[in-house]
């Protein structure tokens, strides 16, 4: 039985190129993880692990058509308790006092838009992009959130328009992350929050399963450690404020009196499957 992520890796694809490491601009790189799809490897000055060669940037939009969006739709429930238990593991409710012009809520990646749907009926300014058209017409048309169809930097949004940018499972899957954080710090007002959901590539799931880990999939482009998120955030204008991980085991992979202590483990020691990074936008120097 597969574990792994949902991917979607279409069967025509041209144009793989190797890249330098985004982070640290090193062409120096080891082997670290293959599957039948892809192959990941790490990089030997900063230790980020890339997939390499990469996918174009189209073709990996290309990904998430109308079987992205019956997966998104199918889950949408469980996705947003999800997203809700990532964000009180951060305390974002004691942000719910903030004045109203401050309470500002950028999601990226948003599916469907049901996190910022139930911000906006708790008294928030929320709104979603995501690049997958027919996951935005369907939140724009049933949900209370205004949606903006492709990526973050195509919707051109003014300087400081933000005071939180939240993006759950979504920074692995962009070709230059370096980029997309310089995006999201211009676009956040000084002082302002960005909270990064991703896959904690030096937690415990990954060190048991190492290629048979469920994000090493296709679609991950970029698998980041807290080092090197970290490393990442702070090159590109932010600082760390909290790191919260969760995820032991997943369901399925070990009973309940196991999988529990397990989750409980690495949540205390920062050993989770998954880490929330909440980071602040620092003014520019100069």
């Amino acid at each position: 039985m597969s574990h792994k992520t949902f991917s979607k890796m279409p069967a025509q694809e041209e144009g793989q190129t190797f890249i330098d490491c985004p982070n640290c601009g090193s062409s120096s790189f080891r082997s670290s993880w293959q599957t039948p799809e892809a192959q990941w490897q790490r990089c030997s000055r900063c230790s980020l692990v890339l997939q390499n060669p990469q996918p174009r940037r189209e073709d990996i939009i290309k990904r998430y058509d109308d079987e992205y969006f019956s997966y998104e739709s199918l889950n949408e429930d469980s996705f947003l308790e999800l997203m809700l238990l990532g964000l009180k593991d951060i305390g974002f409710s004691r942000w719910n006092s903030l004045e109203k012009e401050r309470k500002t809520f950028l999601d990226i990646g948003c599916a469907t838009g049901r996190l910022g749907d139930y911000l906006n009926r708790s008294g928030w300014k929320a709104q979603g992009v995501e690049v997958c058209r027919e996951a935005a017409a369907f939140g724009n048309k049933h949900y209370d959130i205004n949606i903006f169809p492709g990526t973050v930097e195509e919707a051109e949004f003014p300087d400081e328009s933000f005071y939180f940018v939240h993006n759950s499972h979504v920074i692995e899957h962009i070709n230059r992350p370096d980029l997309f954080m310089k995006e999201i710090h211009r676009i956040l007002e000084p002082g302002g929050y960005y909270l990064c959901a991703t896959p904690n590539c030096d937690g415990f799931q990954a060190k048991l399963f190492g290629s048979r880990w469920r994000s090493v999939i296709a679609d991950h482009l970029f698998l980041f450690s807290k080092k090197t998120l970290r490393s990442m955030a702070e090159k590109n204008g932010f600082a760390v404020r909290q790191i919260r991980t969760w995820g032991g085991l997943g369901a399925g992979y070990a009973p309940g009196f196991i999988k529990k202590p397990v989750d409980r483990l690495v949540k205390l020691t920062g050993w989770g499957d998954v880490m929330m990074m909440v980071l602040q936008k620092l003014p520019d120097k100069g």
